[in-house]
């Protein structure tokens, strides 16, 4: 699996404290140094099964500037969200976990995190 966090954020660090509690085999993307592409936030979002503003820290002083917590939520405006993200990866909720087997996560709470260190059910 592969984590996405910022080293000096509370819940990240509580994650990668969970996996290695469970031996969890992972690959850690500090995203704010290595920044996801527009395509790999898209694929993400599919993975989770949300919207790129269901990820975005709207309260975050960056987001303030461009007023992107006022920007409307539709299907119209998707991209505009995405591109966003892929400019300020700051912006993104974390840590976003995606396993190895298709699941993914925003690992903020102890039943996300759960979600993706238990071993999936058969498909």
């Amino acid at each position: 699996m592969e984590i996405w966090i910022d080293p000096d954020c509370s819940k990240c660090r509580v994650a990668l404290e969970t996996l290695d509690a469970h031996d969890a085999t992972y690959t850690v993307r500090r995203y704010l140094e290595d920044p996801p592409t527009e395509e790999e936030i898209r694929r993400v979002l599919a993975r989770l099964g949300l919207e790129p503003w269901d990820i975005t820290r709207t309260g975050d002083p960056a987001a303030a500037g461009p007023g992107i917590a006022r920007w409307p939520r539709d299907a119209r405006n998707r991209d505009r969200w995405i591109t966003a993200l892929a400019r300020h990866p700051a912006l993104l909720q974390r840590p976003i976990i995606t396993a190895d087997d298709g699941r993914a996560v925003v690992g903020r709470t102890a039943q996300a995190l759960s979600s993706v260190i238990t071993p999936a059910g058969p498909a």
